[in-house]
Formats: structure tokens, C-alpha cells, sequence
């Protein structure tokens, strides 16, 4: 039998606001555990939740970014259930009337677009976390993350694959990263993915039943988990046992789900609206101020790039990868060409995500902490473009600004004999003696064979220290060649 498979992704994003959704407590990381828990955040009796308002911005830029509708009108609600870390007995949250209502974002799978409906968005509250590792035979609980605020983003049932999941989670984790709106670090839990999953046998149109699995923290983790949970849905069904609905783990060191327990649906929560809350109002002067202050987007981006600069699909999307990868390079072309003439425009976006993406990645760094300033890329790149450096003495010349050796890229080419060898005479005294030298490879040339000319051209390349511009040994090896024919 052939299988489809359903699924849909629940991310708990948690927005980068000073203060908690209901009350003035810090949401910083990495503070001792309980220093940033108050009275509101602790449910001690008679404290009341203040809407903090940068939160509700935040979910408002998030909805005009995916083309949602944003309710003018919205309710928080009370879900109650019973766990360690959630002090009140029921979580702060949005049910029938969340603040964003659809929406969709576009995604890219290989070469493939596909656009993803989400359902909602709604904000909430985080609750605290439980510490296990630190403790025999007990946990403890750490109250800094209760009431920290989260924007809870649900997407249709329209993914058909792993791949598919991975890449929205990518897409939206680019998106809320560039609106600002989160910090996007996965490892301190400010981005989490819960992906529902299910099978069915293909051309059925009602779902199997799903189960959910909680909590993944990178992108490679929710393949590698939904690929796991389809294989054993399959296995099950196809040995004659049903699927139960339930909440499921993912174990990265097994690359398998467990069970965690039985899945609860919205009935089991008991929602009703907070009697200690308004409802949300938000106005239309408030959307429009939100929208005009909204940054160009990354598709905006994209294609803006390309219709400007000619670029590729493919540099342009790796440019807008994310908003300080973008800025780093329109601050470095208005260096490096004013008018960002499309030559300009080209080299230096392969520079960008050639070498000194790579750099970064070897040295595990973000754009952030690029230690080579848009200036000096700028400087740089113009050495190449007039021809004082080759590709390699341009590479020598970034590892050393890298390095810290010199801040001056005129500097370092002078300190280390980079110039490029640009006179025609010295050239062609070098093809001279080249040729002469090795007489074999140029009989081999004239006798049809092409590779012997790239062998030739190395040889003056080697003979002229990688500093004879390679343009001009190409041309006028081959004058020299074909005259002599």
C-alpha cells in the first residue's frame, strides 16, 4: 500500500520583549534560577496580569508579515491543567479569538516553491521548567521563563514530508528572526517546534490520527524525528495495530520517538476566558503605524536584488538569509560601486557567500562577528576589480584583515609584494621563457590539444608567484601561440 503523509507544525516562538507578558519581570537568559519570578509570575494570591503592549506589536508585525488578518477584537482564555512548573494551575493563552487568523508563508524545497496556509497565531504565556539533571531522585523547578511572552504559530496540515517541515521551520525562523520580533536561538529554547504527524493511505482524504512530538530544537532534529515517527506509524498500521493520539519525544542520541503520554485535546484544558483580562482591542491606527514601520521583506528582498542587480535567484536568496547578512552587503556595494553596477554587484556577492561564509562557518560565527568590516571587503574587492590583485593574492589579503595583521588593505598588499604583475613586458618575457621551456606542451597545443594551454598557463603563473594578472597571460599566450603557428 501506498502512504501520504499529513503534517503540521506548532512553534512556540518567544518574543524578544524586556519584560514578561503580564508583569515587569526580566526575560533575560541565563540568570540564576527564580531571580526573575515575581509575584505575578509566582500566582502568589491577589496579584493581577497587565498586558504588556511590545508583545502585542510584535504578533501584529508577525500577521502583516504572512498577510493574516489581525483581530481587532481578541480574547485570552485560562487552560487549565496541573503541572510542576506552571504555578497557577492554568496558563495565560488565546483560543477562539487568537490575534493573527491565517495567513501563509512561501517555502523552498530543492527547487520547488510551496506555499503553507497557517491557521493561527495567539499569544501566551511560557510556563516555568522543570530541572531534572541537577537532582537524585527529585527535580527542581525554575520559575525565570513563567510569563515569559510566546507567540504560538500553527500551521494547516499541508506538509507531505520531512523535507517540507524542515524547510518551513527554516522559512519562519528566517522570517521572525528578520521582523525582530525573537532572537531565534534554538539552543535557549527561544525557537521550539512541535510537528504533528500522521499517515494515511494515499488518495484518502480524512486523516489518520496524529501524534505530536514535542520540543525539537533544530531543524535537522524535526527530519530526522518526522522520518522516524512515519516509518514506525507504517509499521504499526501495516501490523494490524491502531495508532493512539499521544504526545511523543524525540530522542536525538536514538533517533526515535517515546511515548510521553496520552495526547489531550482542547475539551481536556477546560478554556474559558480570564476574568482578570479586557479583551484586546486593537485599533486601526495602531495596525497602520505597525505596517508602515515594517523593514522590507526577504522575498521583497529577493527579487529586488535580482531586478536591480541582476543577481541570481540563488545569490539573492543566500543574501537575504537573514537581515544582517543583507545589510552587511548593501552597506559593502555602496562602498565598493556607488552606482552598484551589476559587475560589482556579482563579485562581491560571490565573495560573501563564498569565502568569507565559509570562514565564518569553519570558525562556527554569525555575520555578526565577522572580523572583516563591509569597509574592507569594499577595499578590498576594488584592488581586485582594478586589477592590482588576483583572486589568490585577494584571498591572502582577507585571511590577514581576518587575522588581525593589518587593518589596510593597501597596507598588507604592500607588505607582502601582492601587487598584481599587470605590465604586458614582464608578461611576455615570462610566456617567453615558458615557452621555450617546455617546448613539448606548446608542440602539444598547436598539434590540437586545449589542455595543454591551461598546463602552459600555469606554468606562468607559477613562474610570475600567482601575481601576473590572468586575463592578460591568457590573451597574449594565445596571440603568441597562434602567431607562431
Amino acid at each position: 500500500m501506498q502512504w501520504e503523509v499529513v503534517i503540521g507544525l506548532e512553534v512556540h516562538v518567544q518574543l524578544n520583549t524586556q519584560s514578561k507578558i503580564f508583569s515587569g519581570s526580566a526575560t533575560a537568559f541565563g540568570a540564576e534560577p527564580n531571580v526573575q519570578a515575581s509575584a505575578v509570575d509566582l500566582a502568589l494570591p491577589g496579584v493581577l496580569p497587565v498586558m504588556n503592549r511590545e508583545a502585542v506589536e510584535k504578533a501584529i508585525r508577525f500577521g502583516l508579515a504572512i498577510g493574516a488578518d489581525i483581530n481587532r477584537h481578541s480574547i485570552f482564555a485560562r487552560k487549565n491543567y496541573f503541572y510542576p512548573d506552571l504555578p497557577k494551575g492554568y496558563q495565560i493563552s488565546q483560543f477562539e479569538q487568537p490575534i493573527v487568523v491565517g495567513g501563509n508563508l512561501t517555502i523552498q524545497v530543492g527547487d520547488q516553491e510551496k506555499v503553507v496556509q497557517l491557521t493561527r497565531a495567539h499569544l501566551e504565556e511560557d510556563a516555568g521548567k522543570s530541572v531534572h539533571e541537577d537532582f537524585h531522585g527529585s527535580s527542581g523547578i525554575d520559575l525565570n521563563r513563567a510569563g515569559t511572552p510566546l507567540l504560538e504559530i500553527v500551521s494547516e496540515p499541508v506538509m507531505r514530508s520531512s523535507a517540507e517541515a524542515a524547510a518551513y521551520g527554516r522559512a519562519l525562523h528566517q522570517l521572525v528572526t528578520w521582523l525582530d520580533i525573537c532572537d531565534g536561538n534554538l539552543q535557549e529554547g527561544s525557537f521550539r517546534m512541535d510537528a504533528n504527524v500522521s499517515v494515511r493511505p494515499l488518495g484518502q482524504t480524512t486523516f489518520g490520527t496524529r501524534r505530536e512530538i514535542k520540543n525539537l530544537n533544530s531543524f535537522r532534529f524535526v527530519q530526522q524525528a518526522i522520518d522516524y515517527e512515519v516509518n514506525w506509524q507504517i509499521s504499526e498500521i501495516e501490523d494490524g495495530r491502531e495508532i493512539q493520539q499521544a504526545t511523543v519525544l524525540f530522542d536525538p542520541n536514538t533517533g526515535a520517538t517515546r511515548m510521553m503520554r496520552s495526547k489531550e485535546d482542547a475539551h481536556d484544558y477546560r478554556y474559558f476566558p480570564d476574568p482578570d483580562l479586557l479583551p484586546l482591542q486593537v485599533s486601526e491606527n495602531w495596525i497602520a503605524r505597525v505596517q508602515r514601520d515594517m523593514p522590507e521583506l526577504p522575498q521583497a528582498l529577493q527579487q529586488r536584488l535580482m531586478r536591480e542587480l541582476g543577481l541570481s535567484a540563488y545569490d539573492a536568496s543566500q543574501l537575504s538569509a537573514s537581515k544582517a547578512l543583507a545589510e552587511y552587503y548593501s552597506t559593502a556595494l555602496g562602498t565598493l560601486s556607488p552606482q552598484r553596477e551589476a559587475s560589482a554587484a556579482k563579485l562581491l556577492a560571490n565573495w560573501l557567500t563564498g569565502e568569507v561564509m565559509a570562514q565564518l562557518n569553519r570558525e562556527e560565527k554569525d555575520i555578526l562577528d565577522c572580523p572583516v568590516s563591509p569597509a574592507q571587503l569594499a577595499q578590498l574587492l576594488g584592488r581586485v576589480r582594478d586589477n592590482t590583485l588576483s583572486a589568490k593574492g585577494a584571498k591572502d589579503v582577507l585571511l590577514a584583515l581576518w587575522s588581525g595583521e593589518g587593518r589596510e588593505v593597501d597596507a598588507i598588499i604592500a607588505s607582502k609584494g601582492l601587487q598584481q604583475i599587470s605590465d604586458s613586458g614582464a608578461i611576455e618575457k615570462m610566456i617567453d621563457e615558458v615557452m621555450a621551456a617546455n617546448a613539448g606542451m606548446v608542440a602539444e597545443y598547436r598539434a590540437g590539444k586545449e589542455k595543454a594551454f591551461n598546463a602552459l598557463i600555469g606554468q606562468v603563473m607559477r613562474a610570475s608567484k600567482g601575481k601576473a594578472d590572468p586575463a592578460q597571460v591568457n590573451s597574449l599566450l594565445k596571440q603568441k601561440l597562434d602567431q607562431a603557428s
